[in-house]
């Protein structure tokens, strides 16, 4: 078995964040990470995925999983270090690269103990996580088969190193797409009674969406609708006949998710008729609320603060997504954040995290591993 020590994992997190790749491109990365893991000795199971790696310690039962996502975002990188992007326009804005080479630190620190386990642990390097279909790609292709829990983890770079943070039950929002278009009539800018102003009920349409959680929905709840695109028009002097929005809702309420379409198209058509428009909604789902599993939740943090962290449970659910979630519609678990104290957040082409998160997060992820084991062959 090769050791492996914090410098090499260090050094293989910066050859990642130098040949960063998008969501169902990861072809370079999952051959940095079976080349990797094969110097391991570590077994890499065969399940045939187009990106992604699947790799596995330990025998018999009971069966966990643990999880790193590993594309990159369409971001230009702002961060002047040596091992910046190479690929122009691709960058690891989300800490992606972090994320793998903490599991595949976990990975070797687990193969050292291998004989001393009371079960396998698997650990998926999952593709497309940006796009949010990943996850699914991974769970069709049965790698959740006999799984019993799972466990993730994403860095919080508004989170100083040495924090750790999870909850039971709702923690992160599910994640829907829509895009609305407004069809008027053009005209002169200059003669506007003649046509029916696109630009002027797509506007009232971009304050209205607000009421949806103020007015429409209880203010207890959360619920977050972000217009987050306005396309109209080519030229300075002409109404356009077609006005497109694009935006997202975000919420922890399965409920309020499902009523959510069809109270925005009441509100749109309601708005567009009035003055002899149209309106029509595209609506795309995403991943569903990430809910934490309690007992794990609970189990999370405990292990956390024997690692060493400052482990709190999070007040507050938070409104960003994650296709973890769609591992935990099909087997329990828990999904947590660990400071990665960075001056700018996610998807931010300044985001730079610190490397001391890499040492720590395997040192946890590889005290957990063997006691999740444990407790779950305690149940049966």
């Amino acid at each position: 078995m090769t050791s492996l020590s914090s410098s090499q994992l260090v050094q293989w997190r910066r050859e990642l964040h130098q040949f960063p790749e998008l969501s169902n491109h990861e072809f370079a990365t999952t051959e940095r990470i079976s080349r990797w893991l094969t110097q391991g000795n570590i077994r890499i199971l065969p399940f045939g995925l187009k990106t992604g790696v699947v790799a596995e310690i330990g025998q018999g039962e009971p069966l966990i999983a643990l999880r790193a996502d590993i594309d990159a975002l369409p971001i230009d990188e702002a961060v002047s270090h040596p091992w910046r992007s190479n690929n122009p326009g691709v960058m690891h804005a989300c800490g992606h690269d972090i994320h793998t080479s903490v599991m595949l630190g976990v990975a070797y620190q687990l193969k050292q103990a291998e004989a001393e386990l009371k079960g396998r642990v698997r650990i998926l390097f999952q593709p497309a996580e940006e796009t949010f279909n990943g996850a699914q790609q991974l769970i069709d292709a049965g790698v959740l088969n006999g799984v019993q829990a799972i466990f993730g983890m994403h860095n919080a770079p508004d989170l100083p190193l040495n924090r750790f943070t999870t909850r039971a039950g709702p923690f992160y929002a599910n994640v829907d797409r829509f895009v609305i278009r407004v069809t008027g009539k053009g005209a002169h800018a200059a003669r506007p009674h003649e046509g029916i102003d696109s630009i002027v009920i797509a506007s009232q349409i971009v304050t209205a969406l607000q009421t949806l959680p103020s007015r429409i929905f209880s203010s207890l709840e959360s619920v977050v609708v972000s217009v987050t695109r306005f396309t109209a028009g080519n030229t300075w002097n002409v109404l356009p006949q077609s006005v497109e929005l694009e935006g997202t809702v975000r919420t922890h309420n399965a409920e309020i998710r499902a009523r959510i379409p069809q109270k925005i198209e009441a509100l749109i058509n309601g708005i567009a008729g009035g003055y002899g428009a149209k309106a029509a909604l595209e609506w795309t789902e995403g991943p569903p609320a990430l809910v934490n599993t309690p007992e794990w939740a609970e189990f999370a943090l405990e292990q956390a603060r024997l690692s060493g962290y400052q482990a709190e449970p999070a007040v507050t659910p938070q409104m960003g997504g994650e296709d973890f979630a769609f591992y935990l519609h099909h087997v329990p678990g828990v999904f947590v954040s660990i400071g990665s104290a960075s001056e700018f957040g996610l998807h931010h082409p300044g985001f730079d995290p610190d490397e001391e998160i890499i040492p720590s997060a395997i040192d946890y992820f590889t005290r957990l591993a063997p006691r999740a084991l444990e407790r779950v062959a305690a149940k049966k």
